[in-house]
């Protein structure tokens, strides 16, 4: 299987500028760039689908650019629905040392900003040198830009597919940048480059996108319950990105495979028969979180993360630690429990019961769980030795409602 070949079997190849583009891959020794805008601190599980096609090329003897845009991320590239806030070049510049630091630890490339060769740049400049090389009618036809005529489009995001085609125009002069890759959505600003190559200095270049990850109702993959998933495990930890990756669908959990690991076709296709032939043991869905987490923060990470999802399962939550206990329930309700009370009285307390009546109906039905331990007494004293590391209650009522107390020392 060529390289061209793979890219197309694991769904990564959506269009392509020119025809010639398959051999070029296929026999190595392009250099390429990828970018994305500083807008955050972090990059997310949807960056990392994008930005991993840098390390396959990189195997198949490509020259990878990581492009963190500290200019473009000034303007904002146009949304499908509405125009992006703007945030301040303080903001921006800090989002760019995260985003360089970051993207050099995840993927092992070189990082450029482009704001090093936008910033001198004046406005007459701008206009003399790269607008005229653009047709309005030419920019209207981009779908991104069409889109948005009905609502309206400022001048600021108008302007933006140029300043990506200057971009991709510069990295070919300085350093022999023949290839753009992007995201099906950058479609329009790639040929922009491109054409804009062609009339500044009579070159060919060339470019490729990749489908959008996506869930199956079409909607983009890297968020749950509303929050995004981020590679920066201090922002999204190795347990919670553990949780959200094999909780994938099981109608996309192939694609994903195919997407974001280095697993081999051999691999996933077995891995898809076991799928099929005894979904209930996950097999492809434990294969994508390994992969992905070994790869974005160790293989002690993710060891971590099946440790606590394990001890979560078999309700042996007392041999989790005081750190790992708060990665694991931070998104459940916390209360300071009063200690040497009843079971009884400590639930009330703690909004799990809304009275002594129901808190005793809840014990002597067996649906109250502190810390692995189910209580049946509703007599029985809680005291501070019978806290996780003397500062923590893990309070279960029923099978998945949890709470945690924490003494005021934690």
């Amino acid at each position: 299987m060529t390289l061209f070949e793979e890219l197309t079997w694991r769904g990564l190849i959506k269009d392509i500028s020119s025809p010639e583009l398959e051999e070029k891959l296929n026999n190595g020794g392009l250099t390429f760039y990828i970018g994305t805008d500083p807008t955050g601190d972090s990059l997310h599980i949807g960056h990392y689908s994008s930005f991993l096609i840098s390390k396959r090329l990189k195997q198949a003897g490509h020259n990878p650019i990581l492009l963190v845009g500290g200019a473009t991320g000034l303007i904002g590239d146009p949304r499908p629905s509405a125009e992006r806030a703007m945030i301040t070049k303080e903001e921006v510049a800090h989002n760019f040392a995260c985003l360089k630091k970051q993207a050099e630890e995840i993927f092992g490339f070189e990082v450029v900003n482009n704001f090093d060769w936008c910033k001198d740049i004046n406005f007459i400049d701008f206009l003399r040198d790269y607008g005229k090389h653009f047709n309005v009618n030419y920019m209207l036809g981009k779908d991104i830009v069409a889109r948005r005529l009905e609502q309206g489009i400022t001048y600021t995001e108008f302007s933006y597919m140029i300043m990506q085609a200057l971009d991709f125009l510069y990295l070919y002069q300085h350093r022999d940048c023949t290839l753009q890759v992007a995201g099906q959505d950058q479609w329009g600003n790639i040929t922009a480059g491109i054409e804009l190559i062609r009339k500044k200095i009579g070159k060919e270049a060339y470019g490729f996108t990749m489908p959008l990850v996506t869930k199956s109702d079409g909607t983009k993959f890297g968020k749950s319950e509303g929050k995004a998933i981020w590679l920066d495990k201090h922002k999204t930890s190795s347990y919670e990105l553990y949780q959200f990756l094999i909780n994938s669908e099981d109608s996309k959990v192939i694609d994903y495979l195919k997407t974001l690991t280095f697993l081999s076709p051999d691999e996933i296709m077995k891995l898809e028969k076991a799928n099929q032939e005894a979904p209930h043991l996950r097999q492809a869905h434990l294969a994508l979180a390994k992969a992905v987490i070994t790869d974005l923060h160790g293989e002690a990470e993710y060891e971590n993360a099946v440790r606590i999802s394990e001890s979560l399962f078999s309700g042996n939550v007392s041999a989790l630690s005081l750190e790992e206990i708060k990665i694991a329930f931070q998104d459940v309700p916390t209360f300071h429990p009063v200690i040497n009370v009843s079971v009884v009285e400590m639930i009330v307390a703690g909004g799990i019961a809304s009275s002594k009546r129901e808190a005793r109906e809840f014990v002597t039905a067996g649906s109250i769980s502190i810390n692995g331990k189910k209580v049946t007494d509703v007599d029985q004293i809680i005291t501070k030795d019978d806290a996780i590391c003397e500062v923590a209650f893990i309070i279960r009522r029923g099978k998945k409602k949890y709470y945690v107390g924490m003494l005021e020392s934690a």
